[in-house]
């Protein structure tokens, strides 16, 4: 069944990208008009996150979401066959900073926000920094599914470590060199063991993951800004987050972090996944002691 459905979808990425951006927007129209896949969320998010702006405004940046959303997996779908002379030509990226920690001998982490086109990002910027570049996947339940992330991930060369079992899988490149990506705007799993603090003007709870595994391996910590300069063209700036983790104290890397990714949100919002329930833990004050954030904490 694996071969039928990537060989099916091997002949749709080979149509040229204005016929796929075509199917992109009778989906995207069916998603938001006709069967408002978490349309409540998405407007619900975005009033949480933008309240300076109106309800027409909000509604606006959710057509452009949902527009966003159906091209980053058609452009997905694209990465089947796409070549690196084609990517290269649709998306650019300043690399600057990782071929600059590279000269020290050191591993670097690249902490990542859920913005559009970030299967893009991942392919591109494998192919265009001196590293070798680690992508820490939640392993699907279908298995196919699971199947087609390998391929379009590690088509270059990129291995693919399990967030299942990323303690284990991270042993063979811990002398190495290596960048390891991580989404580190995941929701957490158990509120109750995540730092806390205001994420676009409500209480949010942020996976320790990311933080932890830098402050222990003592690797400088890099972001990016993510900016669509038009259709199917993306541009990836990267910068250096933190070059020396242990030296801040807990919870300070996650609070910058936090702050430069709603920069990035209000500077292309629609390029954000609104659709995730980013707020679903509500704030407790049984979490005091988990709070980082410079600002007071919310009351009850």
């Amino acid at each position: 069944m694996y071969q039928l459905i990537f060989g099916l979808l091997y002949i749709f990425s080979l149509l040229p990208m204005r016929v796929l951006y075509v199917l992109s927007d009778v989906t995207a129209f069916f998603l938001s008009s006709v069967f408002r896949y978490r349309k409540e969320v998405v407007l619900a998010n975005l009033k949480q996150a933008l309240p300076d702006k109106t309800e027409e405004e909000r509604k606006a940046i959710a057509k452009k979401f949902y527009y966003n959303f159906t091209d980053n997996w058609i452009e997905t779908i694209k990465l089947l066959s796409i070549s690196k002379q084609s990517m290269n030509k649709r998306t650019t990226g300043n690399f600057e900073v990782f071929h600059q920690l590279f000269a020290t001998g050191k591993a670097v982490q690249l902490n990542l926000g859920h913005f559009f086109n970030w299967e893009i990002m991942t392919l591109h910027a494998g192919i265009n920094q001196p590293y070798t570049f680690l992508t820490v996947y939640l392993p699907q339940n279908n298995k196919i599914m699971n199947r087609l992330i390998h391929y379009i991930r590690g088509r270059w060369g990129n291995p693919l470590l399990s967030s299942n079992d990323m303690a284990r899988a991270i042993i063979p490149w811990r002398k190495k060199q290596y960048l390891l990506a991580l989404g580190a705007d995941q929701r957490p799993v158990t509120p109750d063991n995540a730092y806390w603090l205001n994420f676009l003007n409500k209480p949010a709870g942020f996976v320790k993951g990311p933080e932890k595994f830098a402050r222990g391996q003592n690797i400088p910590v890099v972001m990016m800004t993510t900016t669509k300069k038009k259709r199917g063209y993306y541009h990836f700036d990267y910068f250096l987050l933190c070059e020396d983790p242990k030296a801040l104290p807990d919870g300070e890397l996650i609070r910058q972090y936090v702050r430069h990714l709603e920069e990035n949100i209000w500077l292309q919002p629609e390029l954000y996944l609104w659709s995730h329930k980013r707020w679903k833990h509500p704030w407790k004050e049984e979490y005091v002691k988990l709070w980082v954030d410079e600002a007071e904490r919310p009351k009850g």
